[in-house]
């Protein structure tokens, strides 16, 4: 109930029964159980006088009370007097019994000392056997420990550096745990961090030794790879040539030696393979410093670094290896260096990627190889293009095969190496052309340009061995006889194949298929006589010393060598093994080439032919003022005349045109020469007798060509080289002037060659001349008769050329 409901209640009953209500609560105040201040609000709350009449009931309650307390202390107060009296008689024997206890207690501590003493050497050995107990327990916890850290450092001492790990990773989750509250067992906690430090730096240190080691081994390990890969290509090939000799349908002879030899070849390999031990990259490079390195940083979860750490390093020993010697071209042992670094780098690497996991992909060795690949392109075609000898640059090609294909059993790309050689086949064939020019230099240079003479059938089979030359008249003549061409034939012919065999051996090991072999011999053979051969014999051509018989000999001798060019193109399918039917390819250039040669020479012959008239032309001594001619023909033109018809002697073994060409070209210009001569300006007199003695001259070259110096030439066809000549002596030997005047311009004239200027030259020199001869100091008048027909006869001629110059 709330203490506002009590005030009213009291309120209420305080109207209804004032002692009943006084009665309550003072019952309330005693029970001590609810809240007084309620109650006793509602006794001051009251009406007036209400506090005094609670005082009231409240000191009779109390009154009350003390009257009960005096009943109940009336009640008990004898037992507790018979308590007292109790106590006090025991009080005596309480003093006894005291002394008797303490008595017996000096009795009992007399007694115990002697037992105390032993008590306590029995708790203290008690208490040693405890500590000894739990000493006991904590070594058999520590001793484990301690012999796994001896054996720790033991395996330090030794160099077992994984299994210094692995003790390390049981000492820190199994044994460690166990006496962590030790104080030795945080130093040892705290050394074994440096510990693992140490291991790491040292494994790195063996690994540094490592790389430092292959790097001074890859030519080692790569020259032995590459001999290997050698060994194994040279085994098959001998293999596969035995195989198709034994299941091929030809048993002739020469297959049995062939089976033979290379029966011998393949015991031969055999006994070398029995002999050497074949040794592998394990063989030659310990690889424990990489694999103990490898597995002593997965063990620390460092594998990355140590990863990264070895592809850099490796990648800075690619570029040392793919850097080449400045020398390296002068010798093929530089290249053979270089490329066995190079392999033996590889083949390390491939061994890395098949024996280890994740320390070399086959992505970063593709990488690595790609990069390292474009490097030795690169190389290669700058340090081959100083490369002058054949044979350098054919060893090297070998190189590069053998090394291409060493790689490729590793599993390397190599195509762009093979795209390489045939950059390289070019410069071959260049180095291969300028060799040869030298050697068909010494050719012609050592040819005497004659037939080659032969005395007896011995020396005529040598021949034929090295020239395909077939004449059934040669044959049956007797010896001693000769061949048409020079002994720089045969030896060109032979060069020719030597060149093809050469070329031939760049072409071998390629890859590459016979119809493309066949056609790389064929444009190679091609540059060989179109531009090495033809620049060679037109220099030879073009030479000073080079005479006409040695012109006529060389015409001779390209004649034969183009006929020659069919056996060329045999020789290149033989050796190819491509079958005539099937050959598409490019065809020899030998025919232009020879035949430009040719036509380069029978210009030369013309041309030195006209020099020679030239320097027999420029030997005449004619006395231009003689009054008779010596009745003779001059000293140098029969000279000439007898140089002219021993060289169209020669020239019989020339084609037919050619030697008439340059018969006609010869009479051609000896007349123009000797008209030039006549009509020279410097020339400013000419007498009668001197031109009856050039009529002389000019006849004997018109003997000459009537005599047929060359056959072939129909009629008087080699006479009217001179006609000019001849219309032009006659009309001043007859002085036939009136009819050439008449009949100029006529298509029947008897002069109808004579130029009216040439004429008028000539006439004007013997004018001059007529004028100062005193002679004709005698006949007065017939000399004035002829000086006027000189001088009518010059007008008219000067009227005519006038007539032409404006006509023209």
């Amino acid at each position: 109930m709330s203490s506002v409901g009590k005030s009213e209640a009291g309120e209420t009953m305080l109207e209804d029964d004032p002692d009943q209500t006084y009665e309550n609560v003072l019952a309330e105040i005693q029970s001590f159980e609810l809240p007084i201040e309620a109650t006793l609000r509602s006794v001051y709350d009251d009406q007036p006088n209400a506090h005094k009449k609670f005082m009231e009931k409240l000191d009779a309650c109390i009154r009350n009370h003390d009257k009960e307390i005096e009943k109940m202390c009336n009640f008990h107060h004898q037992g507790f007097v018979d308590a007292i009296t109790e106590l006090l008689k025991v009080r005596s024997d309480a003093e006894k019994l005291k002394v008797q206890v303490t008595d017996t207690n000096r009795r009992f501590q007399d007694a115990g000392k002697e037992v105390i003493v032993h008590t306590e050497d029995i708790i203290r050995c008690r208490i040693q056997q405890r500590n000894i107990t739990t000493v006991v327990e904590k070594m058999q916890l520590c001793i484990p420990v301690l012999e796994m850290y001896s054996k720790l450092k033991e395996q330090m001492s030794t160099k077992r550096y994984y299994s210094a790990l692995k003790t390390m990773e049981q000492l820190e989750n199994v044994y460690f745990p166990r006496v962590s509250q030790y104080r030795f067992c945080q130093l040892m906690i705290e050394n074994l961090p440096k510990l693992r430090e140490d291991i790491k730096e040292i494994s790195m240190s063996d690994l540094k030794d490592f790389l430092e080691s292959i790097r001074k081994h890859s030519d080692k390990i790569g020259a032995t790879a590459m001999k290997q890969s050698q060994q194994q290509k040279t085994f098959g090939i001998a293999l596969q040539k035995q195989n198709n000799i034994k299941f091929g349908k030809n048993m002739c002879i020469n297959d049995r030696i062939i089976e033979e030899k290379d029966e011998l070849i393949l015991k031969h390999l055999f006994e070398e393979e029995n002999e050497e031990e074949i040794l592998t990259v394990q063989d030659l490079v310990d690889f424990s410093p990489v694999y103990r390195c490898l597995h002593i940083y997965s063990v620390l979860g460092d594998e990355e670094t140590f990863e990264n750490y070895y592809r850099k390093q490796r990648k800075k020993q690619a570029r040392l290896v793919l850097q080449p010697q400045s020398s390296m071209h002068e010798t093929v042992d530089g290249y053979r260096r270089y490329f066995t670094q190079i392999v033996g780098f590889f083949v390390v690497e491939d061994h890395i990627l098949h024996v280890t996991q994740g320390l070399v992909t086959r992505a970063y060795t593709d990488e690595l190889w790609n990069m390292a690949l474009s490097k030795i392109i690169a190389v290669l075609r700058a340090h081959s293009s100083y490369c002058t000898d054949p044979d350098l640059v054919l060893e090297l090609k070998n190189l590069i095969v053998i090394f291409a294909d060493t790689l490729q059993g590793y599993g390397f790309p190599v195509n762009r190496l093979f795209d390489l050689l045939f950059e390289i086949r070019d410069q071959y064939n260049e180095t291969l052309l300028k060799k040869w020019a030298g050697v068909f230099r010494d050719i012609f240079e050592e040819d005497n340009y004659s037939p080659i003479p032969i005395v007896n059938e011995e020396e005529y089979k040598i021949v034929i061995s090295k020239f395909p030359f077939q004449d059934p008249d040669l044959e049956k003549q007797s010896f001693p006889k000769k061949f048409p061409m020079s002994q720089s034939v045969p030896h060109i012919y032979t060069q020719v194949k030597e060149f093809i065999s050469a070329s031939l051996k760049f072409s071998e090991s390629l890859h590459r298929s016979s119809t493309e072999i066949d056609d790389m011999l064929r444009k190679s053979t091609n540059l060989l006589l179109t531009r090495t051969l033809s620049t060679c014999l037109l220099n030879l051509i073009r030479k000073p010393h080079i005479g006409l018989t040695e012109l006529v000999q060389i015409i001779i001798n390209t004649t034969h060598l183009e006929q020659a060019c069919k056996y060329l193109e045999d020789f290149i399918t033989n050796i190819t093994n491509i079958s005539q039917e099937t050959v598409h390819t490019t065809r020899l250039y030998g025919l232009s080439t020879f035949k430009d040669a040719r036509h380069t020479a029978e210009g030369e012959i013309y041309t030195k032919l006209n020099q020679k008239i030239d320097e027999f032309v420029q030997l005449a001594d004619y006395d231009w003022t003689m009054s008779e001619p010596d009745g003779r023909a001059s000293g140098y033109l029969m000279d000439l005349i007898n140089f002219l018809r021993s060289i169209f002697q020669v020239f019989t073994h020339l084609p037919g045109k050619v030697a008439q060409t340059a018969c006609m070209s010869a009479c051609q210009h000896l007349s123009t020469s000797l008209m030039q001569m006549l009509l020279d300006c410097e020339l400013k007199q000419i007498s009668m007798g001197a031109v009856q003695q050039f009529n002389l001259d000019v006849i004997q070259c018109e003997l000459f060509a009537s005599s047929e110096p060359v056959p072939g030439f129909q009629g008087d066809t080699l006479q009217l080289a001179f006609i000019d000549l001849r219309q032009l002596l006659d009309l001043f030997m007859v002085w036939d002037w009136s009819t050439y005047l008449a009949d100029y311009g006529q298509p029947a004239s008897k002069y109808l060659r004579v130029n009216p200027n040439t004429a008028l030259t000539l006439l004007e020199k013997m004018k001059d001349t007529n004028k100062k001869n005193n002679i004709f100091a005698q006949f007065r008048k017939n000399d004035r008769d002829k000086q006027k027909l000189i001088e009518t006869v010059v007008k008219q001629l000067r009227s005519l050329v006038n007539g032409m110059s404006q006509h023209t």
